[in-house]
């Protein structure tokens, strides 16, 4: 660990409170476009039936994640829900009814399964695939700060402590360590709820950052966003190669 990690990491902090404020209307807006999800359908790549885990975020449940779920299920992909009931934060509890909604999915399809977290969930995600990497494919976050978890207006609220990896600086320094496996976090600048700088992954092999343009609340059903979990899952398992827009979008 280095000298500035031991120290204190540099703190990002929330958004600013203008983005904050527009984000309800927004959010409403972009779950309005159905039209443009729909037609995402015959334009990207269809899956191979593997099992897709989606976490909701803080205060949020299945419901959230079901527009999400539903375009996964329609490129036939085996995406489920948690059902664990409304995200209340880390606990230990929590964390081990989350290794066994893995294993259940794991052993089901007899392969690797996918994981999608947003926002809070993307840390649950990451923090699942780091101790269970032999049944997790790849890891998807939306708008998770685990590069600052200070980087959020909800920081406040959330208890960190039940994610069980000591004080706060070893907690961040924990939360920031690359995953062994192929990771893509998606972040938006303009994000109310969620400063994007603290959605940053360091960029590897088989980790990057891809930038939309939406609302923290609006990010699991965004047309653009749907896109591009689209195109990271349809990947073969053992081919990840980093995401590339088509030129023009």
């Amino acid at each position: 660990m280095s000298a500035d990690t031991k120290a204190k990491w540099e703190t990002i902090g929330p958004p600013p409170v203008g983005l904050f404020a527009r984000e309800h209307v927004r959010a409403m807006s972009e779950l309005a476009g159905f039209a443009a999800r729909r037609s995402l359908r015959g334009s990207v790549p269809r899956g191979d039936g593997h099992a897709v885990l989606v976490l909701p975020g803080f205060l949020a449940g299945d419901l959230s994640t079901a527009p999400l779920r539903r375009f996964l299920r329609s490129l036939c992909y085996d995406a489920r829900g948690w059902k664990l009931g409304v995200n209340l934060g880390p606990n230990a509890r929590l964390r081990e009814a989350l290794v066994a909604r893995l294993t259940h999915l794991a052993e089901r399809h007899g392969r690797r399964v996918s994981l999608i977290g947003w926002s809070l969930g993307g840390i649950y995600a990451r923090e699942l695939a780091r101790a269970h990497p032999d049944r997790v494919r790849l890891v998807i976050t939306l708008a998770t700060p685990f590069r600052d978890i200070s980087a959020t207006h909800a920081a406040r609220l959330i208890r960190p402590g039940g994610l069980s990896l000591g004080g706060a600086t070893e907690l961040q320094a924990a939360l920031r360590r690359p995953l062994s496996l192929p990771v893509t976090s998606i972040y938006s600048r303009t994000d109310g709820i969620v400063h994007w700088q603290g959605c940053l992954e360091e960029e590897g092999p088989q980790s990057e950052n891809v930038e939309v343009r939406c609302s923290h609340t609006g990010m699991g059903f965004h047309a653009d966003t749907l896109a591009i979990i689209a195109d990271r899952l349809a990947q073969a398992e053992g081919a990840w190669r980093p995401y590339r827009r088509a030129a023009g979008a």
